[in-house]
């Protein structure tokens, strides 16, 4: 992902979540994902997927068992 498609889904993510402390990073040797953080923590991984001409993104977020007490 580039630098434009990156502030596109940062963007996104602070609209749809009215967060605007979530960020969204490059990935060192990852071309194909990026890692979005809320403040300086990591909460999961988003997705390009382009297969057949059709754009689209997954967001991939785990959440830990001792993360729900």
């Amino acid at each position: 992902m580039d630098r434009k498609e990156i502030l596109k889904l940062e963007k996104y993510f602070q609209q749809r979540f009215n967060l605007p402390s979530v960020t969204v990073r490059q990935r060192p040797q990852k071309n194909d994902s990026a890692e979005v953080y809320i403040g300086d923590e990591f909460v999961g991984v988003v997705y390009r997927d382009d297969e057949d001409g059709d754009l689209s993104y997954n967001f991939t977020m785990a959440i830990l068992d001792i993360d729900l007490e």
